[in-house]
């Protein structure tokens, strides 16, 4: 598999305390009660996602404002990155993004379902939600163990996020 080099899918994940009732397999007639926390502290997690290579990038922000946003850009792109395909986020259409040196290109609006990052999101969700955590900090690293394990396994990334589509587009593109 090719890829353009040093092209991700970024998007972002708000993680907070305040619980999400999860679906779950249970025998027919058996209740089932989750613990739901009320607490309202959240983060934000940045990612982007190379599914052709099987490659994350991640990083934690207090808010989605445009400062903490282009530290996350810099990083990244003495990290390697050159380009990012996101969508029309607020804080993505500032001045102070707009200029970061990377190649940004805007995703349609409305079309998560285009996004890789999302479904990393999901595998995500479904790892750490529906249960009840101690504090933020606890709840962000199961976060980071899924990630860390991701990130140690590409071909479960390339599974995840490598869609045949975008090598497809790629392919077409860089012809």
């Amino acid at each position: 598999m090719t890829s353009v080099a040093g092209l991700a899918f970024e998007d972002e994940m708000r993680l907070g305390l305040r619980g999400m009732v999860r679906r779950v397999w249970a025998p027919r007639g058996l209740k089932l009660r989750q613990a739901v926390q009320l607490v309202y502290e959240w983060r934000y997690l940045v990612l982007a996602v190379d599914g052709l290579k099987g490659r994350l990038w991640w990083r934690w922000t207090p808010s989605m404002k445009k400062e903490p946003l282009r530290a996350v850009l810099n990083e990244w792109q003495q990290d390697g990155l050159r380009a990012l395909v996101w969508d029309g986020a607020p804080a993505h259409q500032s001045r102070l993004v707009r200029e970061a040196e990377l190649v940004l290109v805007r995703q349609p609006p409305a079309a998560p379902e285009l996004n890789p990052a999302e479904r990393v999101f999901e595998e995500l969700r479904r790892a750490v939600e529906g249960r009840v955590y101690a504090s933020l900090e606890a709840k962000a690293e199961a976060v980071e163990g899924v990630l860390r394990a991701l990130a140690a396994d590409p071909l479960a990334v390339q599974r995840l996020a490598g869609w045949p589509w975008i090598q497809d587009a790629l392919t077409a593109f860089a012809a």
